[in-house]
């Protein structure tokens, strides 16, 4: 789901940026198919395509699988071919580099099904489903418990990894169980607690299973309207505070108790602060902008000097919350 608004205050385009991103697209591509299933494996794939921030370069292999068979046999072909593998949702919370990614890029987001259990109050859900849509469709119910998920533009199995939260509530707050897919086939189901959760991670972070589907507790009973008014209480906010005009990978940093990340980039004088086509949004300070055409290494380079910065004024060294995949350039 795209969620946009106007603001008064827009980005710099660097004339140099405005053109669309040239990437690997020149290399011969090649259409590889998995016997046995109607999935392919594609390779030149550009990631750009598929990251809430527009930029990246190539995958030198990706595939989409749509059912739990097909991905077993995405796994089994890297094993046997000794590739690494990367799992990729919605591309919300990640920066590819411009270089691309090597290996297997394996992307979740046609793994959708999910069923409730009225009994229960229950939801198993597939790790491809949109988080906004499932709270909408949790809302229309009369659920309680995921309204707070509304504004988190990812899907269920990138929320379970790395534990995502807003409005002081998070997965692991209702999370019976996850279901992994280790490289050798092996389908397991954890728990919270085997999951290691801490803020806004897990030990699946780095780790090479991939989430196929999560079990959700919530509370029915409910009314409708008034789950539903609630849930838009939380898009409202989270529009009215957050930078939705632009490509962005939503919040940047990690917040170092008792600090906020975003109230630390703003007491820096940082709001606004551009390198070539990326910017801290003015809106909020803990997002990064694509202002059009940029770079990865333009959002890159402008984390590193955020850090510094901030390291320098108030010696804290911000973490940050977006995962970056592939090789930088070490100097900006």
């Amino acid at each position: 789901m795209k969620i946009s608004q106007a603001v008064g205050n827009a980005c710099t385009v660097p004339a140099s940026n405005i053109e669309t991103q040239d990437t690997n697209h020149s290399r011969e591509s090649k259409i590889i198919y998995l016997p046995g299933t109607n999935c392919e494996i594609k390779s030149q794939a550009l990631l750009s395509a598929y990251t809430s921030y527009r930029v990246g370069g190539a995958a030198e292999l990706y595939v989409a699988p749509r059912n739990i068979e097909a991905l077993q046999a995405s796994l089994k072909y890297a094993k046997e071919h000794n590739l690494r593998v990367t799992t990729l949702g919605a591309g919300s919370n990640l920066l590819v580099s411009d270089r691309g990614i090597s290996g297997l890029v394996v992307a979740t987001r046609h793994l959708r099904y999910s069923h409730c259990d009225l009994q229960t109050g229950q939801v198993t859900v597939a790790a491809g489903e949109s988080i906004p849509s499932l709270a909408w469709e949790l809302a229309k119910l009369g659920w309680q418990g995921f309204e707070w998920a509304v504004g988190i533009p990812g899907t269920v199995g990138g929320a379970v990894v790395m534990n995502a939260g807003a409005h002081n509530s998070c997965i692991a707050d209702i999370l019976i169980s996850a279901q992994v897919l280790s490289p050798d086939g092996t389908i397991e189901t954890l728990t919270p607690e085997e999951l290691g959760y801490t803020y806004r991670t897990s030990l699946l972070q780095g780790s090479d299973r991939v989430v196929t589907q999560a079990t959700f507790q919530l509370q029915p009973g409910f009314d409708p309207a008034y789950v539903t008014a609630t849930t838009k209480q939380h898009k409202k906010l989270r529009l009215t505070t957050q930078p939705y005009n632009f490509p962005s990978c939503g919040s940047v940093f990690r917040n170092p108790k008792p600090y906020a990340a975003g109230w630390l980039i703003e007491q820096s004088g940082l709001k606004g602060y551009q390198i070539g086509g990326a910017q801290v949004a003015h809106l909020h300070a803990n997002f990064i902008v694509n202002c059009g055409g940029a770079k990865a290494n333009d959002i890159f380079c402008l984390i590193r000097h955020i850090q510094q910065e901030v390291q320098e004024r108030w010696s804290i060294l911000l973490e940050p919350e977006v995962k970056m995949l592939g090789e930088f350039q070490a100097a900006c």
